[in-house]
């Protein structure tokens, strides 16, 4: 894997001579560059004393670049991410799965994201089609998690208007950490019963039978999660853009073309006025790219 572009501000630092700034510096920032003329725009291949040998980052390193933001003073805020994957002509899945169209370090820095994160929101449907099983403790970052306050690992909160879901897969019954499922006031008793009896947590987040985007945030960081990773599906990520909740997209291009009909990343309504993400930092592998982008 090598550094395309590296974080903003550590760009401004190297160019200076200055050392690199936080949030993906050390250790991951600058050290990975291939030779040749690829790691810079129009450059000499990397930065001044960098690595130039085109190697697999530890998950260290990868924990390093997708560093979650230091805490300002006062509470904790709450911090929105999204991960996800499209191909070059924008499906997000290949017969209703992403698998086909990721990699095996799309699934490393899968694995990472999840281990930074208090807790992982999911659609049902991607629950569903995906498969999805509790997220499991990372022995590589459990010192990390530790130091950070952080159970063992990640909680998954699930949301659904109809909890039509299989409340007897080991996602509810069997988690390391009790899995939550958010849903609306007007959502059924039984199926929110059910999902108790299974060992779920049920946190009501919307006057309706759906979910109010804003008060998901809010009733997680309430519940002292402010480290907070989406894994989509499209239309849940849709819905987070609409509101205006999401702060940074996580977005691996995979150099397939899979024409049909497949969703793109983010389903639903258009939003008035787009939004403006800025390019925070980009890897490349093999053709593919691994982009990090947060609101402006």
């Amino acid at each position: 894997m090598r550094r395309l572009f590296p974080v903003t501000d550590e760009t401004a630092a190297r160019a200076s001579g200055g050392s690199a700034g936080e949030d993906g510096g050390g250790a991951a920032g600058g050290a990975l560059a291939s030779g040749g003329s690829g790691g810079l725009p129009g450059g000499s291949g990397g930065f001044p004393g960098g690595d130039l040998v085109d190697r697999e980052w530890s998950l260290a390193e990868l924990g390093l670049a997708y560093a979650y933001p230091a805490p300002g003073p006062g509470e904790p805020q709450p911090w929105l991410r999204a991960n996800m994957v499209s191909t070059l002509d924008g499906a997000a899945q290949h017969d209703g799965r992403s698998q086909p169209i990721s990699t095996a370090t799309d699934m490393r820095i899968f694995g990472t994201l999840r281990a930074l994160a208090d807790v992982v929101i999911v659609g049902a449907e991607t629950v569903r089609q995906e498969g999805y099983r509790p997220a499991r403790a990372r022995a590589e970052f459990a010192g990390a998690r530790e130091a950070a306050g952080q159970g063992p690992a990640p909680a998954i909160a699930v949301i659904s208007a109809s909890l039509d879901l299989d409340f007897g897969l080991p996602l509810f019954t069997s988690p390391s950490v009790p899995t939550l499922v958010l849903t609306g006031a007007a959502a059924a008793p039984d199926r929110m019963a059910a999902a108790e009896k299974a060992g779920a947590r049920v946190v009501i987040t919307g006057d309706g039978v759906g979910v109010d985007p804003v008060r998901v945030v809010q009733a997680l960081a309430e519940l002292g999660h402010t480290r907070l990773l989406t894994e989509g599906g499209p239309r849940l990520l849709g819905q987070l853009v609409a509101s205006g909740v999401l702060d940074e997209l996580c977005l691996t291009i995979s150099p397939m073309l899979t024409a049909g009909d497949a969703q793109r990343i983010a389903g639903g309504p258009s939003v008035a006025v787009p939004k403006r993400f800025e390019l925070v930092s980009l890897l490349e592998e093999e053709g593919f790219l691994f982009s990090r982008y947060r609101r402006t």
